[in-house]
């Protein structure tokens, strides 16, 4: 059971660790394209952000996995489940995180842009050197809400079959009648919130001198 349970939680920590590699970098560029000046663009990165989170992330894991047969008639493969689940997951997460980094950026006073235009700063440098590091500040809160709800999220993978801790868990459970499997996934899920959590906390007081 221990060893079944092991590679469950493997593919889990794979989702978990691809799925924040694409959604972070994915976020900030959608936040750009959810600020810019541009209305064509603005529209369109308004509209994918609110169905992103308008729908079920189930809904659009089923909906990335089964989309490319139905729409162009491409063979679905095994191989393909797992990548479908860290696209669904990457930008449906991309979508929360383009909205906090909005919020941060936003929240910075137009004063500091303009010191640094004074100091001879570009837009680029400004925004890299000295605004960036301060959002990273101020949405460190919010940003590990997110990532611990990805930690449990991670078990919806099972609605395309993708074996994750969690799919396994219920599997063994079923099999041996017993819900020692189900107490053991809840053990791991629990002490990987606390890793992320302790993880995120140092980040957080890694970032104090901008008080």
């Amino acid at each position: 059971m221990l060893l079944q349970l092991g590679k469950g939680m493997i593919v889990s920590v794979e989702i978990f660790v691809l799925t924040l590699l694409f959604s972070l970098p994915l976020g900030l560029i959608v936040a750009f394209g959810r600020m810019s000046k541009n209305a064509l663009l603005r529209t369109v990165t308004k509209i994918y952000i609110s169905i992103m989170r308008g729908t079920p992330l189930m809904l659009q894991l089923l909906v990335v996995y089964f989309g490319p047969y139905y729409v162009f008639k491409i063979r679905i493969t095994n191989h393909y489940r797992f990548i479908a689940v860290i696209i669904a997951f990457a930008v449906n997460y991309a979508a929360y995180f383009a909205e906090i980094y909005r919020s941060g950026i936003e929240s910075m006073p137009i004063g500091q842009y303009e010191a640094a235009k004074v100091l001879g700063y570009g837009r680029g440098r400004t925004f890299f050197k000295i605004i960036l590091p301060q959002v990273i500040k101020r949405i460190l809160p919010a940003v590990t809400n997110e990532i611990i709800t990805l930690v449990k999220d991670t078990s919806l993978s099972f609605a395309i079959a993708q074996a994750e801790m969690f799919t396994i868990a219920k599997q063994i459970a079923a099999a041996q009648t017993t819900i020692m499997p189900l107490m053991a996934a809840g053990v791991f899920y629990y002490i990987f919130n606390l890793a992320v959590a302790a993880v995120m906390e140092r980040l957080e007081k890694a970032y104090a001198y901008y008080r």
